[in-house]
């Protein structure tokens, strides 16, 4: 889901870019370098994590400036000279917000701490189910143990890492690429 998200604010914001082209040319150059510094206060922020407060400041810039981007489009498009620019503008600016508030809102969903208590209680139960198990055979199976920790610990580790997925090992960093790309060419 956080890929596909990451995918679909590099899509949005692209397409928002180009079709830029519709304003007139001299509302044009301020716009994009908005853009820009959008795409980077958003880059910034994701490179920041796990330091929540410095990427709370970047969110705060890039929302800062969505503001300014609507306002100067806004003030572009009401002129007479594109009479169809609202229309193809403004719904990619509106996407371009969307899914950026759904990529920061889908990083403060987090698992519910009673999850993480059921995964505990199942732990620990599984581990004196079969250690009681084991007690009534003459030796214990190192084996079985060992598989048994194995198990336990690569299923709490796998939750983890779907939870802070810029922590563990299946990062979504990669995914951060499409941003970068994509300011690569608003050169």
């Amino acid at each position: 889901m956080r890929r596909n998200q990451i995918v679909e604010e590099a899509n949005a914001i692209g397409t928002a870019y180009l079709r830029l082209d519709v304003l007139p040319a001299v509302a044009q150059p301020p716009l994009r370098e908005e853009f820009r510094r959008y795409v980077d206060a958003r880059l910034a922020a994701y490179r920041k994590l796990p330091d929540v407060e410095a990427a709370k400041r970047e969110l705060t810039t890039a929302n800062a400036l969505q503001e300014e981007i609507w306002k100067e489009a806004l003030a572009a498009v009401r002129g007479d000279a594109v009479p169809y620019a609202p229309m193809v503008l403004l719904p990619a600016l509106n996407a371009m917000f969307d899914i950026a508030t759904t990529r920061t809102m889908t990083t403060q969903l987090h698992t519910p701490l009673s999850i993480f208590v059921i995964m505990f209680v199942l732990a620990l139960m599984g581990g004196l189910l079969s250690g009681y198990g084991m007690a009534a055979g003459k030796s214990g199976s190192w084996l079985h143990m060992i598989c048994f920790v194995i198990v336990v610990v690569a299923t709490v580790s796998a939750i983890l890492d779907l939870e802070f997925p810029r922590l563990g090992w299946a990062r979504i960093e990669a995914f951060d690429r499409a941003l970068a790309d994509l300011r690569a060419k608003m050169q």
